[in-house]
C-alpha cells in the first residue's frame, strides 16, 4: 500500500491547517475534556484524509474478454441507454459509485488504445444521481479494444468531489489494471458497454477495482 501522488499536497495542507486549530484550541479554550475531543475530531480528519489517497497493490484479475471494474464501490445502475456523446447508440450502461471510504484511484479495465478522452465543466449533483453522468463535473474516456469494439469510460465528480484527474490521452495504447486517474473525495464511473456484452454484476453489488468482471466481451 502507499499514497497516490495527487495527495501529497492535500495532506500537507490538512496537516498544516488542524496544527494550527489544535494550538488555537489549545491557547483559547480552558477545558480539557473540550480540548480533547477536538483533537479526536482533528486526529480522525486527518486519517481519512490520508486514507482516501491509499493505493493498493493488487493482483490484477487478466483476461483478455474481460471488462474489469476501472473503480471500487457500489453498482448502482445496469440498464440500456442511448449514449449520445461518442458512439450516439444504445449502449448497456453500468455505474459505479464510489462513496467517501473507497479508494478512489481509477484503472483501465481491459487492453485496448485510447481514442478519445474530454473533459465537461459541470455541477456536483449527488453521484449517484442519475442526472450527474450529463449534468456533473465529467471526463470521458474512450478505450478501444479493437476496430469496433469499444467502451466510454466516464469519471464523474459528486458533491464533494471537486477534482477529477486523468492521465489518458488519444493514441495512448494502455494494459488492463493500469492507472488512468482519480477522482477527489466521492465520485462516480459510469461505463458505457457494447449493445452485446455480457453483463456480470446487479445493481447493490460491491466490486472491487482491477479484480471484479462487470461485463464479458461477445
Amino acid at each position: 500500500m502507499k499514497l497516490h501522488k495527487e495527495g501529497y499536497k492535500i495532506i500537507f495542507v490538512t496537516f498544516i491547517v488542524l496544527a494550527l486549530l489544535s494550538i488555537g484550541i489549545w491557547i483559547i479554550i480552558p477545558w480539557r475534556i473540550l480540548q480533547m475531543l477536538f483533537f479526536t475530531v482533528f486526529f480522525v480528519e486527518f486519517i481519512w484524509t490520508i486514507s482516501f489517497f491509499r493505493v493498493p497493490k493488487r493482483e490484477i484479475n487478466i483476461n483478455e474478454n474481460h471488462i474489469l471494474s476501472s473503480a471500487d464501490g457500489k453498482i448502482v445502475a445496469v440498464e440500456e441507454v442511448i449514449e449520445t456523446e461518442f458512439f450516439k447508440d444504445k449502449r448497456i450502461m453500468i455505474s459505479v459509485f464510489m462513496s467517501p471510504f473507497n479508494i478512489h484511484v481509477n484503472w483501465y479495465p481491459f487492453n485496448g488504445k485510447v481514442i478519445y478522452s474530454k473533459y465537461h465543466k459541470g455541477k456536483f449533483f449527488i453521484a449517484y444521481q442519475p442526472k450527474s453522468s450529463i449534468d456533473n463535473e465529467r471526463n470521458s474516456i474512450v478505450l478501444e479494444k479493437e476496430p469496433g469494439t469499444a467502451v466510454l469510460i466516464r469519471q464523474i465528480a459528486g458533491m464533494m468531489a471537486r477534482r477529477i484527474i486523468s492521465y489518458a490521452k488519444p493514441g495512448d495504447i494502455v494494459k488492463q489494471g493500469e492507472e488512468f486517474g482519480i477522482i477527489k473525495f466521492g465520485s462516480r464511473v459510469d461505463f458505457f458497454l457494447p449493445a452485446n456484452a455480457k453483463v456480470y454484476v446487479t445493481i447493490g453489488q460491491k466490486v472491487v477495482a482491477q479484480k471484479t468482471v462487470i461485463a464479458h466481451f461477445r
